[in-house]
């Protein structure tokens, strides 16, 4: 079973540029939202919000290691172009973003981490998480409770970070041990260095392939 691991913001939180210090044979990036990277450099990329195609490029993409940016705009423009309405639509809604959670945990091979790059807002119970659109999701699934890994992207003045546990306050949570500090740079490469390491994963390109 694959690896989905859950990195969460709001928008200029440092999500997109925890990208930048992976190799373009490193990683390949599910564009939601069809943005240009915050950073120099290029990586390859699909731009889809199509759940088919997704699911293909994650299965036959030929990396260990994915990101899917903006992915809550899966839910968003479906909500938008969706010819379904009331209950279903949002049921679909629900069924199609958690069906691609549950694909990676369950169909992509051990040694694939599939990252969801996904905006916050606050819950009900006043902790910020991961945003959903609907209640189908909330109310029967939590998000966050289909992922062992939840990083949020901060800003503390000029600097980002990734928060690897709760405070309270927030829905953030990860393995015994896997961070060794609760703040960490923002730096998605070294995240996936260090998960690879703790669950003895396959290094995310074997030696063999390196090139100098």
């Amino acid at each position: 079973m694959g690896v989905a691991v859950l990195c969460m913001g709001p928008s200029g939180s440092g999500k997109s540029s925890s990208l930048r210090n992976f190799k373009a044979d490193e990683v390949a990036v599910i564009n939601v939202a069809g943005k240009p990277f915050p950073f120099r450099g290029k990586l390859p990329q699909v731009v889809t919000s199509d759940y088919r195609k997704i699911k293909a490029a994650l299965l036959k993409g030929g990396r260990r290691s994915y990101v899917i940016d903006d992915s809550q705009f899966l839910m968003s423009f479906e909500e938008m172009d969706s010819n379904k309405s009331g209950y279903e639509r949002f049921n679909s809604i629900g069924f199609n973003f958690i069906g691609l959670v549950r694909y990676v945990n369950d169909e992509l091979p051990d040694d694939v981490i599939v990252y969801f790059l996904q905006h916050t807002e606050v819950g009900d119970d006043g902790r910020v998480k991961a945003k959903t659109i609907g209640k189908l999701i909330d109310n029967h699934y939590t998000l966050e409770g289909l992922f062992s890994i939840v990083l949020m992207c901060e800003v503390d003045k000029d600097k980002h970070h990734f928060i690897t546990n709760s405070d309270g306050t927030n829905t953030c949570k990860s393995p015994m041990g896997m961070f060794e500090e609760k703040q960490i740079d923002n730096d998605l490469k070294m995240v996936d260095t260090t998960i690879r390491e703790y669950w003895e994963l396959a290094p995310i390109v074997d030696a063999d392939a390196i090139s100098d």
